[in-house]
């Protein structure tokens, strides 16, 4: 088969590895570089934690397997994907009383999770600074992060050994369906042929799947303090003792190697715009910097090398959208806001289902036609994300 892929984030490069890995001639088009949309900013936390219902649950559980299973099988790569597990806590009672809940509904789905003292959250991160009052801590020791620079290496390095093309900048203007299969309309005149088309370009999927005559409704990336904004920054590297995830009331904390750390801090979210660059010297960034100093010892005089408005990909209902545009199984759609956890996952199940016509019952409810007849601005507005665990 020859496929088409449009976009080289992880999910478009995970895509491109499976189906190329089974026997399909692939060429990747980016419009601009690997990493330029979210998967470039993004905190890249691999979880299952408050991804409801159960069945959006228990696809993210299978995406964490996924990135296991796969970080096993590579040889030779840098490690890009940290299973050390997540700790959270409260600080008041209503956050205890949510913190409660979750870990119940998450012990009902058998979600590895338990509570552990403030002294056992230390002998797991040695600088830790636990608030005074805060008696119980939840340790998901199945959770991790990814460096995305590395796991996009790792999928399209393996894709393209397996014979996989890339065409950067590519910029798809047109997609048009066919007894023959699928032309695809380049911006420089271009055209190309295949048996079918993946799209994977997260935030655009709604303006590239309506090149297709189809329609996947998106929750705009562009509207300021809404559910598709946040701030993350970028540590200069400190010398303090962190391998581990930590969604915290006031600030949720990963490595990113070499030392930096990257920092958000979800109820200064609401002031996030991507029309404006924030300064990495500004009010938001000195708050982040400062909230860092009293949770990590060791981080007091750092700053940040980068500060950013990350733009999420988030469906017009917040849940995943995978499968065949239509019954002519010839243009593909996956677009997800976990897209780091789900991205491997999401690959392997596009290509069986391209390849061979498997559908995955892992998908059954993300399919695309679930919009038919829905009008999107009937749906009640997407939440932010203003609490510990909950993005």
């Amino acid at each position: 088969m020859r496929i088409v892929v449009v976009g080289l984030g992880v999910l478009g490069a995970s895509a491109a590895r499976a189906l190329a890995r089974a026997g399909a001639s692939v060429t990747v088009l980016e419009r601009t570089g690997p990493l330029a949309g979210t998967t470039g900013t993004t905190f890249a936390w691999v979880n299952s934690h408050g991804k409801d219902p159960r069945s959006y649950h228990d696809l993210n559980v299978a995406g964490m397997e996924e990135h296991a299973a796969l970080a096993r099988s590579g040889k030779g790569q840098l490690a890009w994907f940290h299973r050390t597990g997540n700790l959270e806590w409260a600080e008041d009672e209503a956050g205890a009383e949510r913190l409660a809940r979750s870990v119940a509904r998450l012990r009902d789905r058998d979600y590895p999770v338990e509570w552990i003292t403030p002294r056992a959250a230390r002998d797991l991160v040695p600088d830790l600074r636990v608030p005074d009052g805060v008696r119980d801590i939840a340790y998901y020791p199945s959770e991790g992060y990814v460096l995305p620079p590395l796991l996009l290496a790792a999928l399209w390095g393996e894709a393209r050994d397996a014979g996989a093309e890339l065409r950067c900048p590519a910029e798809v203007v047109g997609i048009t369906e066919g007894r023959g299969g699928v032309r695809v309309a380049l911006a420089d005149g271009d055209e190309l042929r295949a048996d079918a088309v993946v799209l994977a370009t997260g935030r655009w999927s709604e303006a590239v799947t309506a090149l297709a005559g189809r329609r996947v409704p998106m929750a705009s990336p562009d509207v300021a303090g809404s559910a598709t904004v946040g701030f993350l920054g970028w540590t200069t590297p400190v010398a303090a003792r962190i391998d581990r995830v930590l969604t915290t009331p006031r600030l949720n904390v990963r490595p990113d190697g070499g030392g930096r750390l990257v920092v958000q801090g979800l109820d200064l979210d609401a002031h996030a715009d991507p029309a404006e660059r924030p300064d990495p010297d500004g009010e938001h960034a000195r708050t982040l910097l400062a909230r860092l100093a009293d949770l990590i010892e060791g981080t007091r005089g750092a700053r940040l090398e980068s500060l950013r408005v990350g733009q999420r990909s988030l469906p017009a209902d917040g849940h995943p959208v995978c499968g065949f545009l239509g019954d002519s199984s010839r243009v593909y759609v996956m677009v997800t806001h976990s897209g780091i956890t789900l991205g491997p996952l999401l690959g392997k199940l596009a290509a069986r289902e391209v390849v061979d016509g498997r559908p995955s019952e892992l998908l059954a409810d993300f399919r695309p036609q679930r919009w038919e007849g829905v009008d999107p601005a009937e749906l009640p507005p997407l939440r932010p994300a203003r609490f510990a665990g909950q993005q």
